[in-house]
C-alpha cells in the first residue's frame, strides 16, 4: 500500500522513524560554526554562562550548561574568517536554551545588561518568555523559559494557541535579585 502525502491517510499514519517523546528523543546539542573561535567563546562562555568542557587549539571548544560532555559546540574547521550568512539565506534560524525558571531567564537577562550585550526582541508567547539576541557570527539565540503547561494558553477547541506580546523586561529584570 503506498500513502501520497494528500491523502487523508497521511495526516493520521505516522513514519516508522517519527519521533516520539515516549522514546526519549530530545536535542543533544548544537554545533556552529564560527569565524573567531576566541570571540565566539567570549560570548557563549563570558556573556551567555556555559562552562567550557573540552577545547580543541583554535579549531573546536565544547560547552555546557552543566557538565554536560556538550550542548554547544563551536569550530572553526569549515568557517575561520568567514561572514555570517546574509538576509534571505537559508540556515539556522535560531538556537534556543531553555532556563529552567523565570527567575533564571532573569538571571540572563541582568548578564546580558551587565555585558552590554544587545537585544533583539523580547516576546511574551503564553507558553514561554523569550530574550531574542545574535552571537558574534550572526547566529540567533534565544533565551526562554517555558511556563506550567496548565497555563498555556488554549482556544475553545483546546487547541495550543500561542501569541507574541511584548514582554516586560523590567519586571524581568525585578526578579534577577
Amino acid at each position: 500500500m503506498s500513502v501520497t502525502l494528500d491523502s487523508p491517510a497521511a495526516a493520521t499514519q505516522q513514519h516508522p522513524a517519527q519521533l516520539h517523546p515516549a522514546r526519549g528523543v530530545r536535542i543533544g546539542h548544537v554545533h556552529l560554526k564560527v569565524a573567531e573561535l576566541d570571540r565566539a567563546l567570549a560570548f557563549w562562555r563570558d556573556v551567555i554562562g556555559l562552562e567550557v568542557q573540552q577545547r580543541i587549539g583554535a579549531q573546536a571548544v565544547f560547552l555546557s550548561a552543566d557538565g554536560y560532555h556538550h550542548h554547544i559546540a563551536l569550530n572553526t574547521w569549515e568557517s575561520a574568517g568567514g561572514s555570517p550568512p546574509g538576509f534571505g539565506t537559508t540556515g539556522l534560524y535560531h538556537v534556543a536554551l531553555l532556563y529552567p525558571d523565570r527567575a533564571g531567564l532573569a538571571r540572563a537577562l541582568k548578564a546580558l545588561v551587565a555585558s552590554n550585550w544587545p537585544l533583539e526582541g523580547a516576546s511574551d508567547h503564553g507558553v514561554s518568555e523569550a530574550l531574542y539576541l545574535r552571537d558574534p557570527d550572526g547566529n540567533g539565540v534565544e533565551l526562554y523559559r517555558d511556563r506550567d503547561p496548565a497555563e498555556w494558553p488554549r482556544d475553545a477547541a483546546g487547541n495550543l494557541a500561542m501569541v507574541t506580546r511584548r514582554l516586560d523586561l523590567r519586571a524581568l529584570l525585578n526578579e534577577a535579585g
